[in-house]
């Protein structure tokens, strides 16, 4: 695929670089801060080199799922296996974004939806009820702080379209788009597929022929416009 030329509207500061042991390994961490006043942290397993083909996964900030375990959602569980992906290729990063609560709209506008979905709303119309957009991230200083690191050219892990063509706009060529499944369960079995219905997000691959799971068309997917 050929890269987009990148927009020249962040310009991420690295403030600081540890080794850091997970339950899933060894990362080099490496921390920026960038204009919005967030920060980004960049979880580094082996050598980049020359920044192509990274194998990535641009993960949203999610307090309740990734920190609570809560099973409103899959981001805790999608956070772990992509650790555990990266760490057993040997190569990639994991670029968690802070400031991406809920799509964009922080933690306690996303509890005061979560009250909404508790009276039958789902997660888009909760957001249009309290006037809030569906989704206010923006991943232009994602794409900046990958090009801080080296990166040229990535493998995202990711079941969100908008991730790929937002990092595409912003100068970091997506060369492939690799779902990450988890198992639903009745407690966010709705909210998955209201995402996948409205929001555009990636249903499990379906087996080929050839009993392998055929993985999305990147083209496709950022020649679509998100909702």
């Amino acid at each position: 695929m050929t890269s987009v030329s990148p927009r020249t509207l962040t310009s991420p500061k690295e403030v600081a670089r540890v080794p850091l042991a997970t339950a899933s390994g060894e990362f080099d961490l490496h921390a920026f801060e960038v204009p919005s006043g967030h920060v980004y942290l960049a979880l580094v397993k082996g050598e980049i080199g020359d920044g192509a083909c990274v194998l990535t996964r641009l993960h949203s900030e999610c307090l309740t799922g990734d920190a609570l375990d809560s099973l409103r959602c899959d981001c805790g569980v999608q956070l772990r296996m992509s650790l555990r992906t990266i760490a057993a290729e040997g190569r990639g990063v994991l670029l968690y974004a802070t400031g991406q609560e809920g799509r964009g709209i922080g933690l306690i506008n996303k509890l005061r939806t979560y009250m909404l979905q508790d009276q039958g709303a789902d997660t888009v119309d909760a957001n249009a009820l309290l006037g809030l957009p569906i989704d206010r991230r923006d991943y232009a200083e994602a794409a900046a702080a990958l090009g801080g690191l080296g990166v040229k050219s990535v493998r995202l892990l990711t079941n969100t379209p908008a991730k790929a063509a937002g990092l595409q706009r912003g100068g970091i060529d997506v060369v492939e788009v690799i779902p990450v499944v988890s198992s639903p369960h009745l407690r966010n079995l709705e909210y998955l597929k209201t995402k996948r219905r409205r929001l555009g997000h990636i249903p499990p691959p379906e087996p080929n022929r050839g009993g392998v799971p055929a993985l999305p068309d990147v083209g496709a997917l950022l020649r679509t416009d998100p909702p």
